[in-house]
């Protein structure tokens, strides 16, 4: 059985390949452009890219389950376009080469965020509210309409399931992601102020296991939340603070007073060539809501998610162990 996983080099797609491989499992990576990630991992090699359908075909000969990861993702605006290209019409490329290649299973990686703001409970268990509105962050909608290629794979035949993560942190995170650099900014210091907001941080490690679970035994059509732990930005500080011995910020700003604020802060940002993690969007993100439930996940994936603090140890371990840290960590016990 081959497996391939779009999308390998990303920080999921890094941790999931280096999951399947630990089982023995053959596994194909298709990769765009950038191979670092997998460096050193004996992987095959598939050069490809979702927004050109020619170039699946070669990538999905002969392949019996497809982990769909790539995407775009960005917490600016005015990026429609980009959305669309890669994470609605290319999923659209993906699910036909799922069909037309006569793959058996197609594990897609949505986002928590494909669900409406207006939902009043994120679940696995209950009807979903998809983002479809105007005024839902253009990230949303497109996960949402990405979502809805995959459903129209299903009425066609495919045997495919969605996964919806929360906001995804730990090891092998090499470009790093906007989490990930979050984590880097607040260990090395280098964070004036924190806002007085929080999010459902979840282990790359967690929803990489319990993606290969629910591919395993999941009924077709299924969808599983992986949530994991709903903290604040100022207990975060705090627990990277016990982690590193680098002073939290001691500033926290209002969310109101960040939403006038952030549109200046990205102009800044972008004009010193700094990438902007406190954007508008981003503050829409710290916004959702805190009931993210993983309960199904749990039943029928038996799927737990790690104590955060081991997932930040083990996440700023990897970045000192790569030298980006600005001081040796701790000493710190679980």
């Amino acid at each position: 059985m081959t497996i391939l996983v779009t999308g390998a080099s990303g920080h999921v797609g890094a941790n999931l390949v280096r999951a399947l491989l630990a089982q023995g499992r053959t596994t194909r990576a298709l990769v765009h452009l950038d191979r670092k990630p997998l460096d050193g991992v004996d992987v095959e090699i598939a050069e490809g890219d979702i927004c050109d359908p020619v170039s699946l075909r070669n990538a999905f000969q002969d392949v019996d389950v497809v982990y769909h990861l790539a995407a775009h993702i960005s917490i600016l605006g005015g990026e429609w376009s980009k959305f669309e290209s890669v994470n609605v019409i290319g999923t659209q490329n993906v699910v036909e080469a799922c069909l037309q290649s006569g793959v058996h299973r197609l594990v897609h990686f949505s986002s928590i965020h494909a669900m409406s703001q207006e939902c009043t409970n994120f679940s696995d268990g209950r009807p979903v509210l998809l983002a479809e509105s105007q005024q839902d962050l253009p990230y949303d909608r497109s996960k949402a309409a990405a979502e809805r290629e995959v459903y129209k794979g299903i009425e066609k035949g495919l045997d495919a399931i969605i996964i919806n993560p929360t906001a995804i942190i730990g090891p092998h995170d090499y470009r790093p992601s906007h989490f990930g650099e979050a984590l880097l900014r607040l260990a090395n210091g280098k964070v004036p102020a924190l806002i007085d907001s929080g999010f459902d941080w979840v282990d790359v490690r967690d929803v990489s296991e319990a993606a290969i679970r629910a591919e395993e035994r999941a009924p077709t059509g299924s969808r599983y939340v992986l949530s994991g732990h709903w903290i604040s930005l100022c207990d975060l500080a705090a627990l990277i603070e016990q982690i590193t011995g680098v002073s939290a910020p001691r500033l926290v700003c209002p969310l109101w007073l960040a939403r006038i604020a952030a549109p200046i802060v990205t102009a800044i940002d972008r004009f010193i060539g700094k990438r902007p993690l406190y954007t508008s969007a981003s503050l829409r993100i710290l916004q959702s809501q805190r009931n993210i439930s993983c309960q199904k996940a749990t039943q029928e994936l038996e799927y737990h998610p790690r104590p955060l603090q081991e997932t930040i140890i083990d996440t700023l371990r990897w970045f000192e162990e790569t030298g980006q840290l600005s001081r040796p960590l701790r000493d710190v016990s679980l």
